[in-house]
């Protein structure tokens, strides 16, 4: 965490969200039962292009990264209106599918926020997709105590729970084909680094090279910034986002091994008092 309690992602590891997974899941097998492409968008560092190659292995068509500093410390709010901006920037579509929730803030909110910005109805907690027929996309969705099944119109977004599917594993020859794709960032990154004694010029010629033989090649990852997608830069970032942490506190579980409770009443009060004298309840 950074001093004024914004998370320092360049720090951290870029990892697939869980649920975002299972998101993609459902987006193919959608394309492959009634046609489509499917269009991947991430917005995060460079690094983040890594989850982008991933969904390219899987059976994704096209890998977008909205990667800008001006979007850092971005909260739900921000974040929804970016990646609303980007889909909108993609063109003509009729699913948006996320993932529930991510693992690092837990709010679920993005998704809906995304679907309010966009104009277009949402269904939540997707378990599974029945049927798309005229123009109607028919649901099952888990609110937890139950299920229910809901007609919904297109262009719709959708978001997945973990359990809607099981993700499709990496296919080899797509690995082999897309491991080389890359974002301009990260073929800058890779020329600076060969080239260090070239002049400046000299750099931007070869990236610019590299980044078209990748173009021709359909291995470059599309690299957006908020001006290329038409962002207000009021609504995005730290000055677009009006949620601020108070304290973030690190919980450091110290104890070791386990205790054994009889399966007696006597065992479920002592498993009780114990709890109340440590804290955990009460």
């Amino acid at each position: 965490m950074r001093d004024d309690g914004t998370v320092n992602r360049a720090a951290l590891p870029a990892i697939f969200n869980p649920e975002d997974l299972n998101a993609l899941e459902t987006a193919l097998e959608v394309r492959d039962a009634y046609g489509g492409t499917v269009t991947a968008i991430s917005m995060g560092p460079p690094k983040a292009a890594d989850i982008l190659r991933a969904c390219l292995f899987r059976g994704a068509d096209r890998g977008v990264l909205i990667t800008d500093r001006r979007a850092a410390a971005s909260d739900t709010l921000a974040t929804s209106y970016i990646l609303s901006r980007a889909v909108r920037t993609v063109g003509r579509f009729d699913f948006v599918f996320a993932g529930r929730q991510a693992i690092d803030g837990d709010t679920a909110q993005v998704g809906p926020q995304c679907a309010e910005k966009l104009g277009i109805p949402q269904v939540t907690y997707l378990e599974q997709m029945i049927h798309v027929k005229d123009g109607i996309a028919r649901i099952r969705r888990n609110f937890g105590d139950g299920w229910e099944v809901v007609d919904a119109p297109v262009p719709l977004l959708v978001t997945v729970l973990g359990s809607a599917n099981r993700p499709r594993p990496s296919a080899a020859r797509r690995v082999m084909r897309y491991k080389r794709a890359q974002i301009e960032a990260e073929v800058a990154a890779e020329v600076k680094a060969e080239l260090g004694s070239a002049s400046e010029d000299e750099r931007n010629a070869e990236t610019a090279r590299r980044v078209k033989e990748l173009a021709a090649s359909g291995l470059l990852i599309d690299q957006w910034s908020l001006d290329d997608i038409g962002a207000d830069l009021s609504r995005c970032g730290l000055a677009g986002s009006p949620t601020k942490v108070y304290r973030v506190q690190s919980i450091v579980l110290t104890k070791e091994g386990y205790t054994e409770i009889p399966a007696t009443e006597e065992g479920i009060r002592q498993m009780i008092h114990e709890l109340v004298v440590d804290r955990t309840l009460g």
